[in-house]
């Protein structure tokens, strides 16, 4: 049984975020394009449609899983886990669309964007050598 702190029930959070989020920007971004035509948010919105399937599928794969993980030979549940996360990094590309479409909005709020996410990824990075390093010092 998976429980509610297990790493898939936490990547199937942020699934769901994600997917919300590719959502709602391309509602709001869709009905901005329509108003007022960009052709770099059309490209911007074509990333983030184009990431929506794999999600459904990513929640498919997870939700099969959950539902068979005792019927599920060995050599499947490694296809199907490869596959969950091809799944997840092409829905994690989607947030370069997001990015762009933060650029069509103002050249600053995409830049602050892009600029806050690169730390955010640098700060994790630390954080994941330093505890590493901590786990080997034990």
């Amino acid at each position: 049984m998976i429980r509610v702190d297990d790493p898939s029930e936490k990547r199937w959070t942020i699934m769901a975020a994600l997917l919300g989020a590719n959502m709602a920007f391309a509602l709001f971004q869709g009905l901005a394009q329509q108003d007022n035509p960009r052709q770099m948010r059309l490209f911007a919105l074509l990333i983030v449609i184009a990431a929506l399937p794999f999600q459904a599928v990513y929640f498919m794969i997870h939700a099969f899983v959950l539902e068979y993980t005792t019927r599920i030979h060995e050599n499947a549940m490694k296809v199907l886990l490869r596959l969950s996360a091809a799944c997840q990094m092409i829905s994690y590309l989607s947030v370069s669309g997001i990015a762009m479409m933060f650029y069509v909005i103002h050249w600053s709020i995409g830049l602050v964007f892009t600029l806050s996410g690169l730390a955010a990824i640098i700060m994790v990075r630390m954080a994941i050598a330093q505890a590493e390093t901590l786990a080997e010092d034990i």
